[in-house]
């Protein structure tokens, strides 16, 4: 209980609440990386207190009722922890799911950042379906609010987010945008005649790439096209931007990462979608809960990677596991193990400070023997 009192006194920097539902997170927060689960009866079950389990599940119950979170302090708190460096790209994606007759549908803002993307903000959807444009822009002017539109290197998106008024935002905004477009999308070709947008690209061969140096008309707006085919399936990609800049692709590319979040959130992390909850705004304070614990997980992650061993390549020179789950199963580690070794928790602890507070580097352990 010492440890999970050391956690709060760390929470407690950047949530400002009562010290009970303090307590309750940092205490959530250990039990969903031992259980690997947002599902409550499942946290409740491993909860540290000498309550009954009955009376634990109540109170996470009261917790997402009651505790009160500043959403841009959480962000300040995460890119400051993570990815302090600026400018940054930003994925814009949504992740839903079903519960029951209830649609779960999330709207997320993540900073790209070595192959994962960090969440800063998110939108629970009232609705099924794609977001327009009022949601989208809400989500960047909160963002711009705290950090600044001259901190955007650039916004990256998916063919769900386009559109005439989404294009005119970020134009008028002058926010740095890379995002995909559908092949039959109708833009203008360089006699000013409207065409579909594959069609500017046909001469393509599987593994080829094409940058078109003019500007072409583009769901109302004067944008820069470049398409590609991949090497393999010979699918084209085109990726609409306002910047003249010949690496397109291979920026829009980065987007992946968001895909990475989502699934680490989900069936290889926290197994998201067990959750029985469906109210909106407890949804939005349980994405809280899985951010700070994503966060937390990949910088054990890189850590153990840089300072204890490093994650061994497969054939294909990828990474035999990722670095969020690298972390995650030390932290598991560390957690179930911290009345007989607490020096791994107290790694974990240190890795959950932004790095400038950090007085002196952490030791190389390897699971319970101080190297």
């Amino acid at each position: 209980m010492e440890k999970i009192n050391e956690l709060r006194e760390i929470l407690n920097g950047f949530v400002k609440s009562h010290k009970s539902h303090v307590e309750c997170l940092a205490n959530i927060l250990v039990s969903m990386c031992i259980v690997k689960t947002v599902n409550l009866a499942e946290i409740a079950g491993v909860m540290y207190g000498k309550v009954k389990q009955s009376s634990r599940y109540r109170r996470l119950q009261r917790f997402f009722q009651l505790m009160w979170l500043d959403y841009d302090l959480i962000a300040k708190f995460l890119v400051n922890w993570v990815c302090p460096k600026a400018p940054w790209y930003l994925a814009i994606d949504r992740t839903n799911w079903q519960w029951g007759k209830k649609e779960i549908n999330i709207l997320v803002l993540a900073i790209i950042y070595k192959s994962a993307a960090i969440p800063i903000y998110w939108m629970v959807l009232n609705k099924q379906g794609s977001t327009d444009t009022r949601e989208r822009r809400g989500l960047i002017q909160r963002f711009t609010n705290v950090f600044g539109k001259e901190n955007i290197a650039g916004i990256l998106a998916d063919r769900e987010f386009i559109g005439k008024e989404w294009f005119r935002y970020l134009v008028w905004k002058k926010i740095p945008f890379f995002i995909r477009i559908k092949g039959n999308a109708l833009v203008t070709n360089s006699r000013g005649k409207t065409v579909r947008a594959d069609s500017l690209f046909r001469q393509l061969k599987p593994g080829e790439k094409h940058w078109i140096k003019e500007t072409h008309d583009v769901y109302g707006r004067d944008l820069y096209l470049t398409g590609a085919r991949s090497p393999l399936s010979g699918e084209l990609m085109i990726v609409a931007s306002n910047q003249q800049v010949d690496n397109a692709v291979e920026t829009y590319l980065k987007r992946w990462q968001i895909e990475t979040l989502f699934s680490c959130l989900k069936g290889r992390g926290f197994c998201f979608e067990d959750t029985h909850i469906t109210d909106r705004i407890k949804i939005k304070k349980m994405m809280a809960l899985l951010a700070i614990a994503f966060c937390w997980a990949h910088k054990t992650g890189e850590w153990r990677n840089a300072e204890q061993k490093a994650i061994p390549l497969k054939a294909h020179r990828r990474l035999a596991v990722s670095i969020f789950r690298y972390g995650l199963d030390f932290l598991r580690e560390a957690i179930l193990r911290m009345a007989q070794k607490s020096s791994l928790f107290k790694v974990c602890l240190r890795l959950f400070l932004p790095q400038p507070n950090l007085e002196k580097p952490l030791p190389i352990i390897a699971f319970g023997v101080a190297l």
